[in-house]
């Protein structure tokens, strides 16, 4: 699965403009699915049949759009203003090389007022959004415009590699492993019928989620995620939330959902009669698409298996190729669980 997650992490696909993530998982999936289609809101639905003939009743659903940032004008003198797309860490975002425009791929480094010029007060603040501007070289309003037009999205730049001998370094592993998870499994037989929603606009309120979940009608969902790992050595240790390479989290409570509980037993058994490490949240934060799924028509049963991860929504994140492995075998787990339901 690592040269499938490089490959997924590599591509740029920032909030309402996932096609290029959607054309990769589609030419990935079309051999082994049954049906195919991309909705009104981008999301990529794929249903596959199993041993088990059980229709539309469970749903694996992960997000393909990443944080990023869209341009909103020019200044005269060529620099480019923008506004972030998704909850993007500003702390980190200065000095940072983005690359501009899903054909042109304009390079550029955020900047703001050099440090030597900045009040003692300034210092000490997290830099506001507007104080921001990308340099793309250009030095008027027209040419700035001519490479980047406003409404354009930006990505970040970040080359994926492994740290030390499991950890993964890459932008976009929110939530690109999730993806690959499911593509990994639509490759092999299944134990009953499943469709993989491969949802668009996560990061900006799960938009796409209510369309798919929506559509599909599903009794059941398993949401692939990731979600915060603070284990750093500035946390106190209760506000650690989970951390790389002790399995993956299996969720009961987040800032968005109370799990359905059975089917979070169901993943808890499963991993403890199968020797998978797992862990749960230390602290509620965070969100997902269960969310959203969870509310869909009369209600749907949701569960959330997730790898921890560092420094999320910022232009790079650490996890645990270890974890990753461990979603699918759980995942894979969980089906044929539901296979016997």
């Amino acid at each position: 699965m690592r040269d499938l997650l490089n490959e997924l992490c590599a591509l740029n696909g920032v909030s309402g403009d996932e096609g290029a993530v959607r054309d990769f998982i589609r030419a990935q999936a079309e051999p082994y699915a049954d049906s195919i289609r991309t909705d009104a809101l981008g999301n990529l639905i794929v249903f596959k049949k199993g041993k088990k003939s059980t229709g539309n009743r469970l749903l694996l659903a992960a997000h393909m759009d990443e944080v990023g940032l869209i341009i909103t004008r020019a200044t005269e003198d060529g620099f480019l203003k923008f506004d972030f797309v998704g909850g993007v860490d500003r702390r980190v975002a200065l000095g940072k090389p983005v690359v501009l425009g899903p054909k042109k791929k304009i390079p550029g480094v955020i900047g703001m007022k050099a440090i030597h010029m900045l009040s003692r007060e300034d210092m000490k603040k997290v830099p506001k959004t507007e104080a921001l501007y990308i340099d793309i070289g250009a030095s008027s309003r027209e040419e700035a415009e001519e490479m980047a037009e406003p409404g354009a999205y930006g990505s970040f730049v970040c080359e994926g590699e492994p740290l030390g001998s499991d950890f993964f370094k890459a932008k976009a592993i929110d939530d690109r492993v999730g993806c690959a998870v499911m593509l990994k499994l639509l490759q092999e037989e299944l134990p009953l019928d499943v469709t993989f929603a491969f949802t668009a606009q996560e990061e900006v309120g799960t938009r796409g989620a209510f369309a798919a979940a929506f559509s599909v009608t599903p009794e059941v969902a398993l949401v692939l995620e990731t979600t915060t790992a603070a284990d750093s050595p500035a946390v106190e240790e209760h506000r650690k939330v989970c951390a790389p390479g002790k399995g993956p989290v299996i969720s009961y409570m987040d800032g968005g959902t109370i799990y359905d509980r059975g089917l979070f037993e169901d993943l808890r058994r499963l991993a403890e009669d199968n020797g998978i490490p797992w862990q749960t949240k230390e602290y509620l934060a965070g969100g997902n698409d269960a969310r959203t799924i969870q509310r869909t028509k009369a209600g749907v049963r949701v569960a959330a298996v997730s790898a921890a991860v560092r420094y999320l929504h910022a232009p790079a994140s650490v996890g645990s190729f270890a974890d990753f492995e461990n979603m699918l075998k759980l995942t894979r787990l969980f089906l044929a669980d539901q296979a016997t339901k």
